[in-house]
């Protein structure tokens, strides 16, 4: 059984998922890990996976944090927070990068943004459209400067891809805040977001306690975000994979695909 924490209605967990983890009462889209994003999103979930090896080292010798790092690694299965390679949807190939909140909060150190960073010069390389999914607390605090380096260099890959004609889809999901949402994930081409998923760069408290005032109850949100152009489109959960396949269709030409900038 599940619970959904915002309407609080029980559903049977066969049903929970088969319905992608959307509540049936509310629709309130629950968190995906990367695998489950990818299965749902490449054609019969055929993938293959970029620097599956990578790994994350302790340049500042942080304190604890390859105790942490080993730990959201046992806890998840997971190696790291963005998970790239390429596959195809709709029987386009692409090139997508995933990236999971449930790995220490989706925090962005070296690894994810050299990752990202490689999925976006091998889209490049292979004339493929590139989609990344994003979801992160931000940078990661553990790397300190070298987390923060990761957002130029995100930033440089991705305008070097658009001026070679690469078409960049960027998805949102709940939530994106922080040096992600400031750097690769607001630079696509056409920008996504899910129904509810929070976007920003600092936190609403934070933010209401600088200006002193008091910020809408739909502040941050996809919703309003689209309604202040700074996205592009919310799209259901249930119709993302469809939705992506028409706008690759749509910028394709004589099987070449290009941006729509």
């Amino acid at each position: 059984m599940n619970k959904c924490p915002k309407c609080g209605t029980i559903q049977y967990h066969k049903e929970f998922q088969k319905n992608l983890k959307v509540c049936s009462e509310c629709s309130h889209h629950l968190r995906l890990n990367a695998w489950e994003r990818i299965e749902m999103t490449l054609d019969e979930g055929r993938f293959f996976e970029y620097d599956a090896d990578m790994d994350s080292v302790d340049p500042l010798q942080f304190p604890d944090y390859m105790e942490k790092l080993n730990l959201q690694k046992a806890k998840t299965g997971l190696k790291e927070a963005v998970i790239t390679g390429e596959g195809t949807i709709g029987g386009f190939p692409v090139v997508v990068a995933v990236m999971s909140f449930e790995f220490f909060t989706g925090s962005m150190g070296s690894v994810v943004g050299e990752k990202v960073t490689r999925a976006i010069e091998t889209a490049q390389q292979k004339q493929y459209p590139l989609i990344i999914f994003s979801t992160s607390g931000g940078a990661r605090m553990q790397e300190s400067i070298l987390s923060l380096m990761q957002m130029a260099k995100t930033s440089a890959a991705l305008a070097k891809f658009h001026e070679a004609g690469g078409l960049y889809i960027s998805v949102f999901t709940d939530p994106t805040m922080g040096g992600v949402s400031a750097s690769f994930a607001m630079l696509g081409d056409i920008i996504i977001a899910e129904p509810g998923a929070r976007i920003g760069f600092a936190g609403r408290l934070v933010i209401e306690q600088t200006i002193r005032q008091k910020l809408p109850d739909e502040f941050q949100t996809a919703e309003f975000n689209l309604k202040h152009g700074q996205i592009d489109l919310v799209v259901p959960r249930k119709d993302m994979r469809q939705t992506l396949i028409k706008l690759i269709d749509l910028h394709t030409v004589k099987g070449e695909v290009t941006h729509g900038g």
